[in-house]
């Protein structure tokens, strides 16, 4: 009797997990993916209010990086092109975060129990980053393409952006989606703010 209790625990444990964590079924549409995950929303809302990074930014800086994916990790390098070798950086979960700077957000917010795979730290992650990248190199928060320019190169590698065409291709897909998510968002504002229990 008691191993059986056990196991539906675990096994509602295990549902509740997989259910938050998985990726959405279609991350190129905000409302839907607020459908799905409503308290992502409510996450991606306080770090609006905290931070002042619209909604928006945050969901294309996150499809860039992870594309929703909690696991996400830069794939490895290979030897003689078959032989898989090292990960070029330490990062990992939705925001793709690297340890060292992960811990700087860390230990400036004292959020200390932070976790790259939890998507309510990542986005506050994202209005940490995007905050300090207005502060040093005074880029507005609504400006996707030059936001996601230091975020992938990091503050000190900001200015040398132009030499690197990859990324300013990079930057520029991120501005087209946070500007579809912007319309996206608009059209159902109504509808998200009319919600109000939440079961994942």
């Amino acid at each position: 009797m008691k191993d059986r209790f056990l196991k539906k625990i675990s096994f509602f444990i295990l549902f509740l997990f997989y259910g938050c964590s998985s990726i959405p079924y279609d991350t190129s549409n905000s409302c839907k993916i607020f459908d799905e995950r409503y308290l992502w929303y409510q996450h991606t809302k306080k770090v609006k209010e905290k931070w002042g990074t619209p909604i928006y930014v945050q969901l294309a800086i996150v499809k860039a990086e992870s594309d929703f994916n909690w696991l996400a990790k830069p794939p490895r390098k290979k030897i003689f092109k078959v032989i898989p070798f090292k990960r070029p950086s330490s990062s990992f979960g939705y925001s793709q975060a690297v340890k060292g700077t992960w811990e700087q957000y860390k230990k400036e917010t004292g959020n200390k129990l932070a976790t790259r795979a939890r998507f309510k730290d990542s986005v506050d992650f994202i209005g940490w980053y995007t905050n300090k990248s207005e502060n040093i190199l005074k880029i507005s928060k609504q400006d996707a393409f030059k936001q996601y320019l230091a975020y992938h190169e990091g503050w000190g590698n900001f200015k040398k952006y132009k030499k690197n065409k990859k990324v300013i291709r990079l930057a520029k897909k991120v501005e087209k989606q946070s500007n579809i998510y912007k319309k996206q968002l608009a059209s159902c504002k109504n509808s998200l703010s009319k919600k109000k229990y939440i079961i994942f």
